[in-house]
């Protein structure tokens, strides 16, 4: 996994965003994922990228017992440590692939903007579901595969610049994608839908909502927004431990 987020430019500019100043209220997709959550009050909950923590405080307030937030970056994690400590939390630096997923240990299992920089997503899944406890849930948000297969994941612009529509290619062919953001390149990770739904189905998991993230209405008043209607940015699954 890559760790762009330690580039001190691009962590800079990271800062910059609503979603990092703000938290959860200034992110588009939260008034769904938000709802997806499963009761976590004495919970054990694992955040794997869990970037400056904000969902780890938010699993803290709703009364889990323990929480741990994974993320390869140093910057998030000491941000994190700042801003969204608490008492049931634990911030550690690591990767998401290299974490040891101890034998049912978790009841949930979340993830938010972090698997599509992920190669072997499937394995991932794997580990997953052995950590997991039984009837534990494994919710994430992941780029949603329009938008990872993106040409440069960027519209294509008319002569005045504004969004003509989103290009799409090599959609089936999974892999590295190579962006621009925030100033800096980044590669991604392109996954098809099918890749992730059966390989959460091939995995041991039932799939419990799959969700593709909409700004809510009070949000259309900012720059941009109303584009997001046009395809969908973010793809969100929540999937529980099937039964034997």
């Amino acid at each position: 996994m890559n760790n762009e987020y330690d580039n001190e430019k691009f962590f800079e500019e990271y800062a910059k965003m609503p979603r990092s100043r703000d938290g959860l209220s200034s992110a588009g997709e939260w008034h769904q994922l938000k709802s997806l959550f499963p009761p976590l009050k004495g919970k054990n909950v694992l955040d794997l990228g869990c970037g400056y923590g904000w969902h780890c405080k938010f699993a803290a307030e709703q009364g889990a017992l323990r929480v741990l937030g994974l993320d390869l970056s140093r910057n998030m994690i000491e941000t994190a440590k700042i801003h969204n400590a608490g008492e049931q939390i634990e911030y550690r630096i690591c990767g998401i692939e290299e974490y040891e997923y101890p034998e049912n240990t978790w009841d949930c299992v979340v993830s938010n903007l972090a698997l599509h920089y992920i190669e072997n997503i499937e394995l991932i899944f794997q580990k997953v579901h052995r950590t997991l406890k039984q009837n534990g849930i494994f919710l994430f948000n992941i780029e949603h595969p329009v938008f990872t297969s993106g040409i440069g994941q960027d519209w294509i612009y008319t002569d005045k610049g504004t969004p003509q529509c989103w290009p799409i290619d090599n959609y089936f062919i999974p892999g590295e994608r190579y962006t621009h953001f925030l100033g800096c390149d980044v590669i991604k990770q392109h996954h098809t839908l099918t890749q992730i739904l059966m390989g959460l189905l091939n995995n041991g998991f039932e799939l419990k909502a799959v969700e593709e993230a909409e700004p809510p209405q009070d949000m259309m008043d900012i720059p941009g927004f109303k584009d997001e209607l046009r395809r969908p940015m973010m793809l969100l699954v929540k999937a529980a431990v099937r039964l034997p």
